[in-house]
């Protein structure tokens, strides 16, 4: 149940990144759906691998190379699908900032909604 309802969140925080920063563009829900999901898989898997790979670059820039890392895996995603665009890596940036606070509010929630006491 926290799996879709995360899923659903995050699809709702793409579209709003959307509404709030025009250099990502959604364009509607299933889209939103199909690209939360795409955006989790690379996240899952190629994520790690380009961590790896790029592990003396990250140690040398004190770990801002992982925002460079969370740009590729938004802008990989939009090149992928069709209702996602990103306009360039700069807005691929901007976009996955913005994508990422909102997952961590979306997580906060979740743990607190979904939490055993």
């Amino acid at each position: 149940m926290k799996l879709i309802l995360k899923w659903l969140l995050s699809a709702a925080a793409l579209l709003s990144v959307a509404y709030v920063y025009d250099g990502v563009e959604v364009r509607d829900f299933t889209a939103a759906l199909v690209a939360a999901f795409v955006i989790g898989l690379f996240n899952v898997v190629l994520r790690p691998v380009l961590v790896v790979l790029t592990l003396p670059v990250t140690v040398i820039t004190l770990g801002l190379f992982l925002f460079v890392i969370n740009a590729l895996m938004f802008w990989a995603a939009s090149g992928v699908l069709t209702g996602f665009h990103v306009t360039g890596f700069g807005a691929a940036l901007i976009g996955s900032l913005l994508y990422s606070v909102l997952g961590i509010v979306i997580e906060s929630a979740l743990g607190g909604l979904f939490s055993k006491a």
